[in-house]
């Protein structure tokens, strides 16, 4: 239960003045609990601003990467067709760069095509570093499906088309799941990205906002910090609730014989 303790001391902060925060002795609940940390952030004047960005780019790389990697994970592993094995090297070794590696060559290209500052280039970003391991972990659940239920569509007269769309596509369900939740959480928690490509306070995404609670001048605001990180935290968490039940039905469908 060690990891739960980072979780409720940034609750626990959350809830104290600054005067309770900066004590010297920790207190581990707050003596007078209060919520004016988290209405000094909400009223910020850019977070609303800054909570559309997110939504905007996240939604939009959860669906380009599932899409993408989808149709990408179904050709790699039910075709065959040359340069498929070096495609597949290709997928694994851009999975291992880090994401700080394609930063600068990221900004010279969006730059060169004037896509500094919009919304495209932070989903390009995003949709680059997301997809390898989407095509990669679907790519799995497609092999696992046995050739036979197709064979068995095709002569039941299915398309290749419909044999995707409405055999191999819903039994894949847990593997787009996951990828989803690994999608929505790498592009809601990059920070360097949203920072180095928007360039304008009105594109921000919120780990950007999250950063503003620091000042030169006057210090850290940690009860208002960890108070936004609450709220931060807040969308991660409901979207895996939402998913989760999908994700465990689709994984034990089939478990069990009838």
């Amino acid at each position: 239960m060690v990891w739960i303790f980072p979780v409720y001391w940034m609750v626990n902060t959350a809830f104290k003045s600054r005067p309770e925060v900066m004590t010297p002795t920790p207190h581990f609940a707050p003596a007078h609990p209060t919520l004016n940390n988290f209405v000094n952030a909400v009223t910020q004047e850019q977070f609303l601003t800054n909570l559309r960005n997110s939504v905007i780019v996240v939604a939009a790389t959860v669906v380009a990467s599932i899409v993408l990697g989808i149709f990408a994970a179904a050709a790699l592993s039910r075709f065959r067709f040359p340069g498929r094995r070096t495609i597949m090297v290709v997928i694994l070794a851009v999975q291992m760069l880090p994401g700080t590696a394609l930063l600068i060559p990221m900004f010279v290209m969006f730059n060169s095509l004037n896509l500094l500052g919009t919304y495209l280039a932070l989903v390009l970003a995003y949709v680059a570093t997301v997809l390898p391991f989407s095509i990669w972990v679907m790519r799995g659940f497609f092999l696992a499906i046995p050739v036979e239920i197709e064979e068995a569509a095709q002569i039941d007269g299915a398309s290749t088309w419909r044999v995707l769309v409405s055999v191999l596509f819903p039994l894949v369900a847990p593997g787009v799941i996951s990828t989803s939740i690994f999608a929505f959480i790498a592009a809601w928690n990059d920070y360097l990205f949203a920072y180095t490509f928007m360039q304008d306070e009105s594109r921000y995404t919120l780990p950007v906002w999250l950063a503003s609670f620091t000042n030169p001048v006057t210090g850290t605001d940690f009860g208002g910090q960890m108070a936004a990180s609450v709220l931060f935290s807040v969308p991660v968490v409901v979207f895996f609730l939402i998913v989760q039940r999908n994700l465990v039905a689709g994984m034990s469908a089939g478990a069990v014989k009838g």
